[in-house]
Order: C-alpha cells, then structure tokens, then sequence
C-alpha cells in the first residue's frame, strides 16, 4: 500500500518569505551549521501527519475542509525570532507569529481531533507553538554565536498576510531536499 509523506499548512506571501530569506542570510553569518529551508518550501506547519496511506488521503483533504470552513479568515503578522530547545542547545531556528496567533492554534485545534480519530495522526508531545521553520542546525559548533545574532534580531518583523486557506501537502525526500506538493486547499469561510 503507496503511503505519502504527509502535513497540513498555511502558506506565506512573497514578502513575508522574501524577508525570511534575508533573515538566513543574516544569520548565516553566525557561522552555525544549518540546513536552511528553501525559499519555496517556507510554511507554518499546522500538524505534521508524517505516513499517511493514500487510502486515507480522501477523507483526510474532507475532514481538513469541513474544519477550515468554521473558521473565517484573518490577519496574521509573522516576527521575532527564536530557537528550539533554547539558544543554549539550539537544533531549529525559527520565526513566530504575533496577532493571528490564537487563530492559528483555533485551527490547529480543530484540525486535530478529527485526524486523531482517522488514525492519521499522533498528538505531539508539546503544545503547538505557531511557527515557521527557517532552518535546523547540523552541528555543535558556532552556537554561542547563533544565539548572539539571534538576540540582536529579537525585534525582526516579516510583514502581515491574510489567511484565507489551508494546503494539505505532501514532501518527498529528495538528495536535493524536500518537494512538496499540494494535495488539497482548505477555505476558510467561517460558516
């Protein structure tokens, strides 16, 4: 049975990712090892599903549907910067999300139960944090630097975006890295 790479996001604008493209450049200079996610592959992961069967993937794209059509669509500003665990043993760089931010999480916490209960998905240990992943680091060394650069962009600013929709996505592995592609769009329409 065929089983796809499997996860649910909100896409960015052109700005907001231009603007975090320059934030890696900026933070390359820290010296740290990372592997930075590429331009076309920057998101805010809603719930990440991993193997899905393609059995399953029809009632999954409905059931991300029905609960995107409860929420109605709103203003989403992405800044600051950050890192997971924390800047003493960084292993993802990140940004955050100010206003929009409850929205986001209301999404996820719709989105989840169902996915739950289709077996797609297993609860994270963690509490969702809305975020978008720049890049993860590969080593050790330069992190006392990285955690510098990162502190001195603690005030960076990515811009605003309206969220109308949700893609369901699915990544291949590549050498190369990641491709993704979109499965289904989810709007949202407040019904």
């Amino acid at each position: 049975m065929a089983r796809l790479r499997t996860f649910i996001a909100i896409d960015v604008d052109r700005t907001i990712r231009d603007r975090c493209l320059a934030l890696q450049e900026t933070l390359a200079r820290s010296g740290a090892e990372l592997k930075w996610v590429e331009a076309e592959n920057i998101h805010l992961t809603l719930l990440f599903l991993g193997e899905v069967e393609d059995k399953t993937l029809p009632a999954l794209c409905r059931s991300v549907a029905e609960g995107c059509a409860t929420h109605r669509p709103f203003s989403m500003s992405v800044e600051s910067v950050g890192c997971f665990p924390n800047p003493r043993r960084p292993r993802i760089v990140w940004v955050g999300v100010g206003a929009g931010a409850d929205e986001v999480t209301a999404l996820h916490d719709t989105l989840e139960p169902p996915l739950l209960e289709l077996g797609c998905y297993r609860r994270e240990q963690r509490a969702y944090s809305p975020h978008i992943t720049l890049g993860r680091i590969k080593g050790e060394a330069a992190t006392d630097d990285l955690a510098t650069a990162l502190a001195k962009q603690a005030k960076w600013r990515g811009g605003e975006t309206t969220v109308r929709e949700v893609q369901v996505y699915s990544s291949e592995l590549t050498p190369r890295g990641s491709i993704y592609t979109v499965l289904s769009r989810a709007k949202l329409s407040g019904r």
